[in-house]
Protein backbone atom coordinates (compact mmCIF):
# COMPACT_ATOMS: atom_id res chain seq x y z
CA UNK A 1 0.00 0.00 0.00
CA UNK A 2 1.18 3.42 -0.78
CA UNK A 3 -0.99 5.08 1.68
CA UNK A 4 -1.43 2.89 5.35
CA UNK A 5 -3.23 5.85 8.07
CA UNK A 6 -5.07 1.85 9.30
CA UNK A 7 -1.49 1.12 10.20
CA UNK A 8 0.53 4.07 11.11
CA UNK A 9 -0.68 7.83 11.38
CA UNK A 10 -0.19 10.53 9.07
CA UNK A 11 2.37 12.08 10.51
CA UNK A 12 4.81 9.48 10.74
CA UNK A 13 4.44 8.95 6.77
CA UNK A 14 8.00 8.85 6.12
CA UNK A 15 8.52 5.60 7.95
CA UNK A 16 8.27 3.07 4.99
CA UNK A 17 8.32 -1.18 6.60
CA UNK A 18 6.40 -3.98 6.29
CA UNK A 19 3.63 -5.33 8.82
CA UNK A 20 3.94 -8.61 9.68
CA UNK A 21 1.38 -10.55 11.82
CA UNK A 22 -0.18 -13.98 12.14
CA UNK A 23 -3.46 -12.31 13.46
CA UNK A 24 -4.76 -11.04 9.93
CA UNK A 25 -6.67 -12.78 7.64
CA UNK A 26 -4.80 -13.53 4.18
CA UNK A 27 -7.94 -11.63 2.46
CA UNK A 28 -7.05 -7.99 3.78
CA UNK A 29 -9.60 -5.68 2.60
CA UNK A 30 -10.18 -1.70 3.20
CA UNK A 31 -13.24 -2.21 5.05
CA UNK A 32 -11.64 -5.15 7.84
CA UNK A 33 -8.73 -2.29 8.01
CA UNK A 34 -10.72 0.58 8.91
CA UNK A 35 -12.77 -1.98 11.72
CA UNK A 36 -10.40 -4.82 12.72
CA UNK A 37 -8.96 -4.69 16.62
CA UNK A 38 -5.95 -6.28 15.73
CA UNK A 39 -5.29 -3.30 13.27
CA UNK A 40 -6.07 -1.01 15.40
CA UNK A 41 -3.65 -2.61 18.06
CA UNK A 42 -1.10 -2.84 15.32
CA UNK A 43 -1.15 0.94 14.56
CA UNK A 44 -0.67 1.70 18.50
CA UNK A 45 2.15 -1.01 18.58
CA UNK A 46 3.79 0.82 15.38
CA UNK A 47 3.42 4.59 16.84
CA UNK A 48 5.00 3.54 20.12
CA UNK A 49 7.90 1.57 18.73
CA UNK A 50 8.66 4.51 16.02
CA UNK A 51 8.49 7.27 18.72
CA UNK A 52 10.77 5.12 20.99
CA UNK A 53 13.35 4.89 18.44
CA UNK A 54 13.64 8.59 17.58
CA UNK A 55 13.74 9.60 21.49
CA UNK A 56 16.74 6.63 21.56
CA UNK A 57 18.00 8.84 18.77
CA UNK A 58 17.48 11.87 20.09
CA UNK A 59 19.18 10.53 23.26
CA UNK A 60 22.50 10.08 21.38
CA UNK A 61 22.62 13.12 19.22
CA UNK A 62 25.03 15.01 21.61
CA UNK A 63 26.92 17.80 20.35
CA UNK A 64 29.92 16.49 21.38
CA UNK A 65 30.20 12.56 22.24
CA UNK A 66 30.75 11.68 26.05
CA UNK A 67 33.76 9.31 26.45
CA UNK A 68 32.28 6.63 28.09
CA UNK A 69 29.44 6.50 25.00
CA UNK A 70 29.90 2.94 23.29
CA UNK A 71 30.52 2.54 19.94
CA UNK A 72 27.00 2.58 19.04
CA UNK A 73 26.00 5.56 20.89
CA UNK A 74 28.83 7.28 18.69
CA UNK A 75 27.58 6.01 15.48
CA UNK A 76 24.03 7.57 16.42
CA UNK A 77 25.27 10.88 17.04
CA UNK A 78 24.19 13.34 14.81
CA UNK A 79 21.69 11.28 13.36
CA UNK A 80 18.37 12.79 14.80
CA UNK A 81 19.71 16.41 13.97
CA UNK A 82 19.67 15.35 10.06
CA UNK A 83 16.29 13.42 11.04
CA UNK A 84 14.50 16.31 12.25
CA UNK A 85 15.99 18.59 9.47
CA UNK A 86 14.15 16.63 7.01
CA UNK A 87 10.68 15.29 9.01
CA UNK A 88 10.62 17.72 11.64
CA UNK A 89 7.90 19.98 10.83
CA UNK A 90 5.78 16.69 9.66
CA UNK A 91 6.56 15.67 13.57
CA UNK A 92 4.86 18.19 14.51
CA UNK A 93 1.29 17.50 13.34
CA UNK A 94 1.50 14.38 15.57
CA UNK A 95 0.72 17.55 18.15
CA UNK A 96 -3.31 17.95 16.78
CA UNK A 97 -3.23 14.32 15.47
CA UNK A 98 -2.34 11.78 18.31
CA UNK A 99 -3.15 13.22 21.55
CA UNK A 100 -2.41 9.71 23.63
CA UNK A 101 1.27 10.46 22.04
CA UNK A 102 1.19 14.65 22.57
CA UNK A 103 3.80 14.04 25.70
CA UNK A 104 6.84 11.76 23.87
CA UNK A 105 6.18 14.01 20.53
CA UNK A 106 6.44 17.33 22.22
CA UNK A 107 9.80 15.53 23.94
CA UNK A 108 11.06 15.41 20.36
CA UNK A 109 10.64 18.52 19.12
CA UNK A 110 13.46 20.87 18.60
CA UNK A 111 13.66 25.27 18.00
CA UNK A 112 16.01 27.63 17.42
CA UNK A 113 15.85 30.20 20.04
CA UNK A 114 16.74 33.88 21.11
CA UNK A 115 20.52 32.45 22.44
CA UNK A 116 21.61 30.36 19.85
CA UNK A 117 20.78 29.79 15.89
CA UNK A 118 20.69 26.48 15.27
CA UNK A 119 17.49 24.35 15.49
CA UNK A 120 18.65 21.99 18.66
CA UNK A 121 16.65 23.70 21.92
CA UNK A 122 14.14 21.22 23.10
CA UNK A 123 11.42 22.25 25.69
CA UNK A 124 13.22 20.52 28.56
CA UNK A 125 16.67 22.31 27.66
CA UNK A 126 15.18 25.11 27.68
CA UNK A 127 13.25 24.64 31.33
CA UNK A 128 16.95 23.75 32.92
CA UNK A 129 17.92 27.09 31.61
CA UNK A 130 14.48 29.06 32.78
CA UNK A 131 15.24 31.87 35.42
CA UNK A 132 14.15 31.25 38.73
CA UNK A 133 10.90 33.58 38.82
CA UNK A 134 10.71 32.21 35.24
CA UNK A 135 7.00 31.05 35.21
CA UNK A 136 6.36 30.58 31.44
CA UNK A 137 8.01 29.34 28.33
CA UNK A 138 8.16 31.86 25.99
CA UNK A 139 7.76 31.62 22.22
CA UNK A 140 7.23 33.55 19.33
CA UNK A 141 5.78 32.65 16.06
CA UNK A 142 6.94 33.90 12.31
CA UNK A 143 7.36 33.76 8.61
CA UNK A 144 10.59 33.11 8.88
CA UNK A 145 13.58 32.62 11.63
CA UNK A 146 15.18 35.87 11.07
CA UNK A 147 11.48 37.74 11.43
CA UNK A 148 11.18 36.20 14.72
CA UNK A 149 14.45 36.75 15.63
CA UNK A 150 14.62 40.61 14.76
CA UNK A 151 10.68 41.00 16.29
CA UNK A 152 10.18 44.37 18.63
CA UNK A 153 8.64 41.74 20.78
CA UNK A 154 11.53 40.38 21.64
CA UNK A 155 13.12 43.21 22.97
CA UNK A 156 12.86 43.37 27.01
CA UNK A 157 13.45 39.53 26.77
CA UNK A 158 16.90 40.55 25.26
CA UNK A 159 17.04 43.22 28.07
CA UNK A 160 16.45 40.95 31.08
CA UNK A 161 18.54 38.01 29.53
CA UNK A 162 15.35 35.50 29.08
CA UNK A 163 15.37 32.97 26.46
CA UNK A 164 12.53 32.53 24.03
CA UNK A 165 11.97 30.01 21.29
CA UNK A 166 11.96 31.04 17.70
CA UNK A 167 9.17 29.06 15.69
CA UNK A 168 9.33 29.87 12.15
CA UNK A 169 7.63 26.56 10.17
CA UNK A 170 4.08 27.18 8.94
CA UNK A 171 3.04 23.95 11.03
CA UNK A 172 3.96 25.61 14.08
CA UNK A 173 1.34 28.13 14.47
CA UNK A 174 -1.38 25.32 13.98
CA UNK A 175 0.38 22.79 16.30
CA UNK A 176 1.10 25.14 19.42
CA UNK A 177 -2.80 25.13 19.69
CA UNK A 178 -3.01 21.83 20.64
CA UNK A 179 -0.20 22.23 23.33
CA UNK A 180 -0.57 24.41 26.35
CA UNK A 181 1.97 23.35 28.79
CA UNK A 182 5.45 21.36 28.69
CA UNK A 183 6.03 19.31 32.05
CA UNK A 184 3.14 21.61 34.03
CA UNK A 185 4.85 24.65 32.83
CA UNK A 186 2.61 27.00 30.49
CA UNK A 187 3.75 27.84 26.86
CA UNK A 188 2.95 31.87 26.52
CA UNK A 189 3.24 33.96 22.94
CA UNK A 190 5.55 36.64 23.39
CA UNK A 191 2.79 38.67 20.93
CA UNK A 192 -0.39 37.49 22.82
CA UNK A 193 -2.11 39.26 25.13
CA UNK A 194 -1.11 42.04 27.35
CA UNK A 195 2.64 42.23 28.68
CA UNK A 196 3.27 40.85 32.08
CA UNK A 197 6.51 39.29 33.19
CA UNK A 198 5.59 38.61 36.03
CA UNK A 199 8.07 38.24 39.04
CA UNK A 200 10.67 39.38 36.76
CA UNK A 201 9.29 42.51 36.62
CA UNK A 202 10.52 44.41 39.27
CA UNK A 203 7.91 47.18 40.96
CA UNK A 204 9.65 50.06 39.77
CA UNK A 205 8.82 48.96 35.94
CA UNK A 206 5.35 48.03 36.66
CA UNK A 207 4.67 51.14 38.31
CA UNK A 208 6.83 53.16 35.50
CA UNK A 209 4.37 51.53 33.09
CA UNK A 210 1.23 52.69 34.59
CA UNK A 211 2.28 56.07 35.10
CA UNK A 212 2.85 56.18 31.65
CA UNK A 213 -0.66 55.02 30.67
CA UNK A 214 -2.17 57.68 32.76
CA UNK A 215 -0.10 60.58 31.38
CA UNK A 216 -0.37 59.15 27.37
CA UNK A 217 -3.82 58.22 28.49
CA UNK A 218 -5.57 61.45 25.99
CA UNK A 219 -3.20 60.55 23.27
CA UNK A 220 -4.06 56.77 23.48
CA UNK A 221 -7.43 58.02 22.78
CA UNK A 222 -6.71 59.77 19.79
CA UNK A 223 -4.34 57.60 18.75
CA UNK A 224 -7.23 55.12 19.00
CA UNK A 225 -9.79 57.18 17.11
CA UNK A 226 -7.38 57.79 14.06
CA UNK A 227 -6.78 54.23 13.63
CA UNK A 228 -10.34 52.94 14.83
CA UNK A 229 -10.04 50.74 11.26
CA UNK A 230 -7.24 49.27 11.71
CA UNK A 231 -6.14 48.87 15.40
CA UNK A 232 -9.11 46.77 17.91
CA UNK A 233 -7.30 48.85 20.80
CA UNK A 234 -3.94 51.19 21.53
CA UNK A 235 -1.81 50.91 24.62
CA UNK A 236 1.44 51.94 26.40
CA UNK A 237 3.61 48.67 26.73
CA UNK A 238 7.02 47.79 28.50
CA UNK A 239 7.57 45.34 25.80
CA UNK A 240 9.60 47.65 23.86
CA UNK A 241 13.05 49.06 24.22
CA UNK A 242 14.05 50.41 21.29
CA UNK A 243 10.79 49.76 18.70
CA UNK A 244 8.26 52.53 18.67
CA UNK A 245 5.40 50.56 18.45
CA UNK A 246 4.49 46.92 17.30
CA UNK A 247 1.51 44.81 16.90
CA UNK A 248 -0.07 42.05 19.53
CA UNK A 249 -3.29 39.88 19.43
CA UNK A 250 -5.73 39.28 22.39
CA UNK A 251 -4.67 35.71 24.55
CA UNK A 252 -7.74 33.96 22.56
CA UNK A 253 -7.04 35.52 19.07
CA UNK A 254 -5.70 33.77 15.87
CA UNK A 255 -2.12 35.44 15.02
CA UNK A 256 -1.52 38.16 12.41
CA UNK A 257 0.58 35.15 10.69
CA UNK A 258 -2.06 32.63 10.81
CA UNK A 259 -4.27 34.41 9.43
CA UNK A 260 -1.61 35.77 6.60
CA UNK A 261 -1.46 31.64 6.03
CA UNK A 262 -5.30 31.33 5.46
CA UNK A 263 -5.77 33.76 3.54
CA UNK A 264 -2.85 32.56 1.20
CA UNK A 265 -4.07 29.58 1.45
CA UNK A 266 -7.20 30.55 0.04
CA UNK A 267 -8.92 30.00 3.37
CA UNK A 268 -11.46 32.35 4.90
CA UNK A 269 -9.97 33.80 8.18
CA UNK A 270 -11.90 35.72 11.18
CA UNK A 271 -11.82 39.73 10.70
CA UNK A 272 -9.91 40.44 13.54
CA UNK A 273 -7.63 43.64 14.63
CA UNK A 274 -4.61 43.93 16.14
CA UNK A 275 -3.63 45.50 19.07
CA UNK A 276 -0.97 48.65 18.91
CA UNK A 277 1.12 48.87 21.45
CA UNK A 278 3.33 52.10 21.75
CA UNK A 279 6.74 52.89 23.53
CA UNK A 280 6.26 55.92 25.70
CA UNK A 281 10.20 56.46 25.99
CA UNK A 282 10.48 56.14 21.85
CA UNK A 283 10.92 59.88 20.48
CA UNK A 284 8.61 59.03 18.07
CA UNK A 285 5.62 58.57 20.28
CA UNK A 286 7.02 61.76 22.34
CA UNK A 287 6.51 63.77 18.69
CA UNK A 288 2.98 62.62 18.24
CA UNK A 289 2.40 64.99 21.86
CA UNK A 290 4.35 67.74 20.50
CA UNK A 291 2.94 70.90 18.87
CA UNK A 292 4.53 69.63 15.43
CA UNK A 293 3.58 66.05 15.66
CA UNK A 294 -0.28 67.61 16.16
CA UNK A 295 0.07 69.14 12.63
CA UNK A 296 0.64 65.71 11.10
CA UNK A 297 -0.96 63.16 13.76
CA UNK A 298 -3.30 61.50 11.33
CA UNK A 299 0.08 60.91 8.65
CA UNK A 300 1.73 59.58 11.76
CA UNK A 301 -0.44 57.72 13.50
CA UNK A 302 -0.41 55.30 10.25
CA UNK A 303 2.99 55.43 9.71
CA UNK A 304 3.22 54.23 13.54
CA UNK A 305 1.04 51.29 12.72
CA UNK A 306 1.88 50.33 9.34
CA UNK A 307 6.15 50.36 10.72
CA UNK A 308 4.96 47.95 13.54
CA UNK A 309 2.94 45.57 10.95
CA UNK A 310 6.08 45.62 8.22
CA UNK A 311 8.54 44.59 11.51
CA UNK A 312 5.80 41.83 12.53
CA UNK A 313 6.39 40.71 8.63
CA UNK A 314 2.60 41.71 7.01
CA UNK A 315 2.25 44.36 4.53
CA UNK A 316 0.33 47.91 4.74
CA UNK A 317 -3.19 47.48 3.20
CA UNK A 318 -2.17 50.11 0.67
CA UNK A 319 1.43 50.65 0.49
CA UNK A 320 1.05 53.29 -2.37
CA UNK A 321 -0.28 55.64 1.19
CA UNK A 322 2.38 54.89 3.24
CA UNK A 323 5.10 55.35 0.90
CA UNK A 324 2.80 58.88 0.00
CA UNK A 325 2.65 59.21 3.82
CA UNK A 326 6.68 58.88 4.51
CA UNK A 327 7.74 61.29 1.47
CA UNK A 328 5.47 63.44 2.46
CA UNK A 329 7.22 63.79 6.22
CA UNK A 330 10.43 63.20 4.51
CA UNK A 331 10.17 66.79 2.71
Amino acid sequence: MDEAEALLPTYLRFVKGVVDSADLPLNVSRELLQESRDVKAIREGNTRRVLSMLEDLAKHDAPAADANDNDDDKKDAGKFTQFYTDFGAVLKEGLGEDFANKEKIAKLLRFASSTTDTVSVGFADYKARMKEAQEAIFYITADSLAAAKNSPQLEVFRKKGIEVLLMSDRVDEWALGFLNEFDGTPLQSVAKGAFDLGKLQDEEEKKATEEAAETFKPLLAKLKEALKDKADDVRVTSRLVDSPACLVVKDDGMSLQLARMLKQAGQSAPESKPILEVNPEHPLVKKLDSPEGQIHFHDLAHILFDQALLAEGGMPEDPAAYVKRVNALLV
